[in-house]
């Protein structure tokens, strides 16, 4: 069975159809122009160079053009990269499509959101439930087929919902544990602690941010939409504060992008979740490809570390 990009190590060929993610033009030190290319499939991304482009192979080789590739992985200062011997982009006669190289969450649509108004139905306070019912409902497409990001975490179709459920998971087990937490905020703040992402993210192709969220950011977006879905349902009280509240300091700090700090036991969870399965789809994704008893390459978002697989170690489940 063919493995995707992924799978492939260091001094392995490469000989298969990827997506140019993404593609930006730079200039060596020669002063000739060429491109840092990051090329994908359903599996995953590496990156690589092509160097000495002309004008033609700059309009050429775009973001979301598909192209056959031949090459070797190689190592860069520690991080896959895709050195490339040849390469062409595909025609209709290569009969490949661009859905067939964007990565996916490993449930599907329906049972995410399924899920998801599953713990909606659990929440018991009428003004929580109608407003997190109302926000999900107006943006149910975006919500199951956004990224959570542009990188590092959750960065593939549907990874918004699929962090959402696995968060759910998370809470409920928590609110088990600790009969103390509200169920109703910690489960309504973990579905709407990103939505803002759906506005502020272009999609699950190419994902880039919008102007809006370059300027406003899905923490400023989500807080407007709790506010705006409160007076359009006519609610009011200290429910809706809470839930802003939530929404605010989810990233638990100033420097972290959070325009508060959690003040509320919820919040503070909340912001707790929200770290423990970023932090846990990062390592999984860079130890996917690494052999036990090896490192993996440096994970920026993870303080720049490199992760060891322990040669016991139990394989994840494969995205």
């Amino acid at each position: 069975m063919d493995k995707g990009i992924k799978h492939h190590q260091v001094g392995e060929a490469v000989d298969r159809y990827l997506l140019i993610k993404t593609a930006t033009k730079q200039i060596a030190s020669n002063s000739k122009a060429f491109l840092t290319l990051i090329l994908g499939d359903h599996t995953g991304e590496i990156e690589a160079k092509l160097w000495g482009v002309s004008p033609e192979d700059e309009t050429t080789f775009v973001n979301k053009t598909i192209v056959h590739i031949q090459g070797d992985v190689i190592d860069y200062r520690g991080r896959l990269q895709l050195k490339i011997a040849s390469i062409r982009p595909t025609s209709p006669m290569d009969g490949v499509k661009i859905n067939d190289f964007v990565r996916s969450a490993p449930l599907s649509a329906e049972e995410m959101l399924d899920e998801v108004n599953q713990y909606i139905f659990e929440i018991q306070n009428p003004s929580i439930q109608r407003v997190t019912r109302f926000l999900v409902k107006k943006h149910q497409q975006a919500f199951i087929e956004s990224p959570a990001a542009t990188k590092n975490h959750h960065e593939f179709m549907g990874g918004l919902a699929y962090h959402v459920v696995s968060m759910l998971r998370i809470a409920k087990s928590l609110t088990q544990l600790y009969p103390s937490l509200d169920p109703d905020l910690l489960y309504a703040g973990v579905i709407l602690h990103d939505l803002g992402k759906v506005r502020e993210l272009s999609g699950a192709i190419d994902t880039t941010y919008t102007l809006e969220g370059k300027l406003l950011g899905h923490i400023s977006i989500g807080a407007n939409e709790i506010a705006e879905a409160a007076k359009e349902l006519g609610i009011d009280g200290e429910e809706l504060l809470i839930l802003q509240h939530l929404m605010l300091s989810h990233h638990g700090k100033g420097e972290w992008g959070s325009p508060k700090a959690p003040v509320i036991r919820e919040a503070e969870v909340l912001h707790l979740i929200d770290n423990v399965d970023a932090k846990i789809n990062m390592m999984d994704r860079v130890l996917e490809r690494v052999e036990p008893g090896e490192f993996s390459e440096r994970v920026m978002a993870l303080e720049n570390r490199s992760f060891y697989k322990p040669t016991f170690h139990k394989k994840p489940l494969d995205l």
